[in-house]
């Protein structure tokens, strides 16, 4: 269990998709949208999980084009973001933010659970993570579904753990983060970043 923590951990602090859309939405909404973002992701783990238990996963990765097609809706999916959030920085730059105050405090929560779901639910990685990754420390036989949910209680807790600090660090940071040309300038590099991510995506192998 230790040892799966560990390495859990360190992929969860592996900058990706989920780190730069958290970024994105606590710069632009503050700690509420961070977390919310953040919940979302875990939400998406929470897909990946209960397929690859029931071996959907598994099924999706041994079929080119169910990967494919799931490769390329999530590749298309980060780069609309990306995209997105280049738009942002030139509108923060305008000074001119978007006023989410004017959406509804219910439409901006479900924004950003939703782009955080999106984020892991559409990557076929996180597929790949849990069918290869996670049956490592599954026993050969016997009590293997608690098993499995208990480690992914696990991965799931230390994500929350992991981006719920940084959420904070963020916000902490916030007088100086959301500063127009400072707050463009990080709005920018997420963006690139985001599309650097789908370009990898697009290119990923089952």
């Amino acid at each position: 269990m230790l040892t799966f923590a560990a390495a859990s951990l360190v992929l969860i602090m592996i900058p990706g998709p989920d780190q730069a859309l958290i970024t994105r939405s606590a710069l632009a909404g503050g700690r509420r949208a961070g977390l919310l973002t953040m919940v979302g992701g875990v939400l998406g783990l929470v897909v990946h999980v209960g397929a690859a238990v029931l071996g959907i996963s598994a099924v999706l990765l041994a079929s080119a084009t169910a990967f494919t097609v799931l490769k390329v809706v999530g590749a298309v999916y980060l780069v609309w973001m990306g995209v997105a959030t280049l738009r942002g920085a030139r509108r923060t730059l305008r000074e001119q933010p978007e006023d989410e105050d004017a959406e509804g405090q219910g439409a901006v929560a479900g924004r950003h659970v939703r782009h955080g779901f999106l984020s892991n639910a559409l990557n076929p990685k996180v597929a790949l993570f849990f069918v290869t990754f996670l049956p490592q420390f599954l026993p050969p036989e016997g009590q293997v579904f608690p098993r499995a949910m208990a480690l992914s209680l696990v991965f799931a807790a230390l994500y929350l753990t992991w981006f719920s600090l940084y959420v904070f660090t963020v916000d902490r940071l916030g007088k100086v983060l959301r500063r127009p040309r400072v707050r463009a300038r990080v709005e920018q590099v997420t963006g690139l970043l985001l599309i650097g991510f789908a370009v990898r995506l697009a290119l990923q192998s089952p």
